[in-house]
């Protein structure tokens, strides 16, 4: 395990992402979720590849709509956890944003989340708010954060 790289996602991560969804998340999206995003022009996925056993072992995407980058969903494979995986997939999606002329980025993440949000803090994003009862599968809040796109990060 180490030989991680990182690469646009394509059909054959399709089932990578979703066993690394399902493993990280309880309201998960469907595999056809997926394959549907890759059709969308206004979707940006990355995927990390373990390179030494060709295993998607982490992912996330964003939505551009108008000159703003929502993040749809970051996760790393449970086992690959504590290996800074998480930080290439935002640092990814920061550059895919730039790349797309993103003005702001924002995301949602589970008030309990620690870990994310502090992951996504080191990167600029701030707190702005909160959606009450957003997860549907046990009805927890989720924080509102958005970095712009002009802050140096």
């Amino acid at each position: 395990m180490g030989d991680f790289k990182i690469y646009d996602m394509n059909k054959d991560n399709v089932d990578g992402v979703y066993e690394v969804e399902t493993l990280s998340f309880t309201d998960t999206w469907s595999k056809k979720a997926f394959v549907d995003e890759l059709k969308n022009n206004l979707a940006y996925y990355k995927v990390i590849v373990d390179e030494e056993i060709s295993k998607v072992v982490a992912f996330g995407g964003l939505w551009k709509v108008l000159d703003e980058a929502h993040i749809t969903n970051i996760a790393v494979h449970p086992e690959y956890r504590g290996k800074k995986l998480g930080n290439m997939i935002v640092e990814a999606l920061i550059e895919k944003a730039r790349e797309i002329d993103i003005a702001e980025m924002t995301l949602e993440v589970r008030a309990s989340n620690e870990t994310a949000k502090n992951l996504y803090a080191k990167y600029g994003f701030k707190i702005a708010g909160i959606r009450k009862e957003y997860y549907q599968d046990n009805k927890e809040d989720a924080i509102i954060m958005w970095k712009s796109m002009k802050e140096l990060g």
